[in-house]
């Protein structure tokens, strides 16, 4: 016959186990490998700033032309034999850029140029690769954080469709009989508007990687609206002077009119309009063009201001630092500018150039990162 028992006795005496805090619920189950997914979106963001750079110098050394073929998979073979290399010539005398521009060109003289295209190209198969190695490595070992899978696709396709805006734009220039000795301006901007926006959707993935899901689900609470919204602008503006740029780069103005402030004396070029129909002045007439790259930088430091003395007045320290940043980067971005236009625009500048808006355009996006998800400071700092 059982005992009875008191109405009054500790129930903990019986052996009952006491329900056991689980800490991190929210970051359960969502896991995944995130740093080794962030160190490998690490790798592959160092190689597209790489690629950009030499993008840069391969329009810069007038390379961009010299493969006169798209061949993803068997293009990635060099020529391996003389009859080869002469082939290749061959090909490359058909186009406007050498009867126009190269025939002074020797066979030496030819493998110089194409060695830069041909590595720029198989850089792009090398990001191609490494991007495709990791995701079916972290995918077949179910280690893609919950709700990344399609993000981490993303910057695959994005990649694909790089690939496929390169051929695009180059086959704008492999031309015979209508005189064209690069390519097409506006296409190269799409080509590297598009790596821009690739690095952007990565770095933007690495600051979400860094933190945790339960940490940057609190930050959020604190999120700086204001700001966010004037960094994104300022991310929109400096993303318009990048494209810009590469309207300059694409027909060389960058060139013409090495002085500053004015331009052959004057503070607009003379016959800014002067090739019809009027609107392809805007794509085609390097005073224009020049002209126009230099007003939307002076604007862009102006906004620039505006947001760092709002950014100074952030409440988290980091988030001050971050905007310190971009108007340090910006400002050296401008003298950096400036000099490349005195200087003629030679590739040692203008290559350096190219990779202070790559430091500009990451620092903006990462004070945009923090405007939304700022790092909480204590009180004793």
């Amino acid at each position: 016959m059982s005992e009875k028992r008191s109405i009054f006795e500790d129930v903990s005496d019986q052996g009952t186990a006491r329900p056991v805090a689980q800490p991190g619920l929210i970051d359960k189950g969502r896991g995944g490998a995130r740093r080794g997914v962030r160190l490998w979106l690490m790798l592959l963001f160092g190689l597209v700033v790489v690629m950009i750079a030499v993008g840069g110098l391969t329009r810069l050394t007038d390379s961009g032309l010299s493969i006169t073929e798209w061949r993803p998979v068997t293009g990635a073979l060099p020529p391996m034999s003389a009859a080869d290399w002469q082939a290749e010539f061959d090909r490359y005398k058909q186009i406007d850029e050498f009867r126009v521009q190269n025939q002074w060109m020797e066979l030496a003289d030819f493998k110089s140029i194409y060695w830069w295209e041909w590595g720029h190209r198989q850089l792009g198969r090398v990001i191609g690769l490494v991007w495709a190695i990791g995701f079916v490595g972290f995918f077949v070992a179910r280690k893609i954080p919950a709700g990344w899978t399609g993000r981490l696709f993303l910057v695959g396709a994005l990649g694909g469709l790089q690939g496929a805006i390169g051929w695009w734009m180059v086959s704008s220039g492999v031309t015979q009989g209508e005189g064209m000795t690069d390519v097409a301006s506006y296409r190269l901007a799409v080509h590297l508007g598009l790596a821009f926006v690739i690095l952007g959707v990565i770095g933007w993935y690495v600051f979400l990687l860094g933190r945790e899901e339960r940490e940057l689900m609190q930050a959020r609470r604190a999120k700086e609206g204001r700001l966010f919204g004037l960094s994104t602008g300022l991310l929109h503006f400096a993303f318009l002077q990048i494209l810009i740029g590469a309207l300059v780069a694409g027909i060389d103005a960058g060139r013409n009119y090495p002085e500053w402030p004015l331009m052959d004396g004057q503070f607009i070029p003379m016959d800014p309009f002067e090739i019809k129909p009027m609107w392809r002045n805007f794509f085609e007439n390097p005073g224009l063009v020049q002209f126009i790259h230099r007003i939307t930088g002076y604007l862009l430091f102006v906004f620039a201001i505006v947001v760092w003395l709002r950014g100074r007045r952030s409440a988290h320290s980091a988030t001050r630092f971050a905007f310190n940043a971009v108007f340090a980067s910006l400002s050296l971005q401008v003298v950096v500018g400036i000099v490349t236009v005195l200087y003629g625009a030679p590739w040692q500048i203008a290559i350096l150039h190219q990779l202070a808006a790559v430091l500009v355009w990451t620092l903006i996006l990462r004070a945009r990162f923090l405007s939304a998800y700022p790092i909480a400071t204590s009180v004793r700092g």
